[in-house]
Parts: C-alpha cells; structure tokens; sequence
C-alpha cells in the first residue's frame, strides 16, 4: 500500500512540474456566413464586430490616456518580422492602428499582410516617443536611413487585443 501512495506521489509531482506553454488554435465557424477563423489568444466571437472605419471615429474623439473596450474588424497592413508580436492594421482615410496582444500572451503569423481580421480589446491613443517609432520601424525591417529620418513624437491609434480571430482562406 505505501509504495501505491507513493508512485501516485511521484506521478502528481511529475505531472505538476511539467509546466508546457501551448498556443492552441481553435476554428470557430460563424452562422450567419460560411466563415472560418484560426483564434489567437482569449477565444472571441465574430458577432457585433464594428467596421474599421467606424473605429476610425471613436479614435478621433479620444485623447491621449482615454480608452475604450472594442471589437473591430480590420484588413492586416504589416506584421512584425522578428517574431509576429505587433501588427498594423488599416483604418481608412490612411489612418492606421497599431496592435499589440495583452502580456505578449500570444503572437501571430508573419505573413498575414492583406488578411481580414477581428480584434477585441482595449483602444487608446498615445503620444509614442521617437525610440519607440524607431523601435517599430527597425522591427518592420526599414532601412537605417528611414529610422535614422525618425525625429519626432507622433500620435497614434493603439489597441491592446486580448483575442484575435483571422479568417481562414
């Protein structure tokens, strides 16, 4: 009987000890077109997702340090190339917003420029410094002559997903 208590004791501390990071990818089909999506992050619905130009109005009526919880649909402009942990999205107007994820929880796939995807979270504009730009543009692959051109702060359109859903083709 002890040594059943104990390889039982040795099985749970094993168990507990394997501490092993998984992204998992779910499809989520939605009913009211034939639409498949990869989920990333916290799992999220493609119901009442706003149009990307729409957000582009609740932006303009923001002020730095203001935020707002959103769902928004957007077409991928750019991803980060070191390893998917941003992307650009498309607004209109030739505005865009910079996305990032929540605690870096999860990253997405580097060759998803022109793709559609929903995001949910949080929306803000920001004030960013010129070592951050610069940060992005050499994260973006721009040349050293292009982030050397970066000398002033910019205001931008930013949101923080907790969950992102991209559609498949």
């Amino acid at each position: 009987m002890k040594k059943y208590f104990l390889m039982m004791a040795v099985a749970v501390s094993f168990l507990a000890c394997k501490n092993e990071a998984k992204q998992e990818t779910q499809t989520i089909e939605t009913e009211t077109v034939d639409v498949n999506y990869k989920s990333f992050g916290k799992e999220i619905m493609a119901d009442d997702a706003i149009a990307a130009n729409s957000m582009l109005n609740h932006y303009k009526d923001l002020k730095v340090g203001d935020s707002i919880n959103t769902k928004v649909k957007l077409i991928v402009n750019e991803v980060c190339q070191a390893k998917g942990c941003w992307m650009t999205a498309d607004l209109g107007d030739g505005n865009e917003v910079r996305v990032t994820f929540k605690d870096y929880g999860f990253f997405m796939p580097k060759n998803i420029s022109g793709e559609e995807v929903i995001v949910n979270g949080q929306a803000f504009v920001k004030e960013m410094p010129v070592e951050e730009l610069r940060h992005y543009a050499e994260d973006a692959g721009k040349t050293k002559e292009e982030i050397e051109a970066i000398t002033e702060p910019k205001r931008t359109y930013a949101l923080v997903a907790d969950g992102v859903l991209l559609v498949e083709k």
